[in-house]
């Protein structure tokens, strides 16, 4: 269906599929039962509860490689431990994003760990797979933490008293901007306008979200909730709207708090050639990624095994330059 404000609206089971400069997005559910000692489930799923992925002990996606783009990763439930073959590691959890820019290629594995012994550990995240312009695809890998104890919350009062909060991980949401994004990345300069929120509406709450350019591309996915109202047209849970960009865009969230996934920006504008993990311009690219891949593993795998996770008890923390450097999100902005 389309509308002057609302130009495509689409079902979602799992994948999100984007436009330029955005790729897709994974969106995880899993309802893990209690972990055992080797921090996997206790137990098998039934029913479709939980998916391990390409995990055999722990859930997760073990050692993989990436070139070409970048995985935006937030985690609303659950634990996640990063290794990587730049010899980084780090566990991060609900709250917390991760933004890993693959650049000339990297391995790592993502693996979600059960932590709670005498619970279950609901699991739920957002992976968006961004893409990169040709001269990004050339740079060096790097990743970057956005504890939950450093991003910005805008939070937005309707006339009725109910407060609206907007968690600002890219871009700028009125005056508050996020914090800064990787530097190699199409996001980390301002003219290119992506923008990433998170927005939870209290019920009943009302929020006028801000235009952005005419020549951006934007989506809401409306993934939590009965129902939402964008322009008072109702749309359901676990729907995607394509919306226009250059208009201010009214929600108001049905009878129970409504969670949003709110994503926009400028494209590249740059031909994509995509191969599994790899996203590049050209087919020849794609072949001469994969050749190189093959000759070099995008450097040595330093870990145990291709699926390895901390301890149970391992607080969160990142490590950068091969390790060398830790960082807690214990720390101030500023000493990060």
């Amino acid at each position: 269906m389309s509308s002057p404000v609302i130009y495509a609206l689409t079902p979602i089971e799992f994948r999100l599929d984007l436009k330029d400069p955005f790729l897709f997005t994974a969106h995880h559910i899993d309802y893990f039962p209690e972990g055992n000692s080797e921090l996997g489930p206790n137990e098998p799923a039934t029913q479709n509860e939980f998916s391990m992925y390409y995990g055999d002990i722990v859930p997760g996606f073990p050692e993989h490689p990436h070139t070409g783009f970048e995985t935006i990763t937030l985690v609303e439930q659950g634990t996640v431990d990063h290794f990587d073959s730049l010899g980084n590691g780090g566990r991060y959890a609900a709250g917390d994003v991760q933004w890993l820019s693959t650049g000339s290629g990297v391995e790592h594995c993502e693996m979600f760990p059960l932590i709670h012994e005498d619970k279950p550990n609901p699991f739920e995240l957002f992976q968006i797979w961004f893409n990169s312009s040709a001269e990004q695809k050339k740079q060096p890998a790097d990743y970057k933490m956005f504890w939950r104890e450093h991003i910005p919350h805008v939070y937005e009062t309707d006339a009725s008293g109910l407060t609206a909060d907007i968690r600002v991980i890219s871009g700028k949401y009125n005056t508050t901007e996020a914090i800064s994004r990787p530097p190699h990345s199409w996001a980390a300069a301002a003219e290119n306008h992506v923008n990433i929120f998170l927005i939870t509406l209290p019920a009943h709450a009302e929020l006028k979200v801000p235009a952005t350019t005419a020549t951006s591309n934007r989506f809401c996915y409306f993934y939590q909730g009965d129902t939402l109202q964008i322009e008072n047209k109702p749309i359901q849970r676990r729907y995607l709207a394509e919306l226009k960009p250059d208009t201010e865009i009214f929600l108001k969230a049905g009878n129970s708090e409504a969670r949003i996934l709110w994503m926009e920006g400028e494209p590249i504008g740059e031909e994509v050639a995509m191969r599994g993990p790899f996203v590049l311009n050209t087919a020849q690219e794609l072949d001469d990624a994969f050749r190189r891949y093959r000759a070099t593993r995008f450097g040595e795998w330093p870990w145990p095994n291709p699926a390895p996770v901390f301890t149970r008890e391992q607080k969160r923390f990142a490590s950068f330059g091969g390790g060398v450097r830790k960082e807690y999100p214990e720390s101030t902005p500023a000493e990060q």
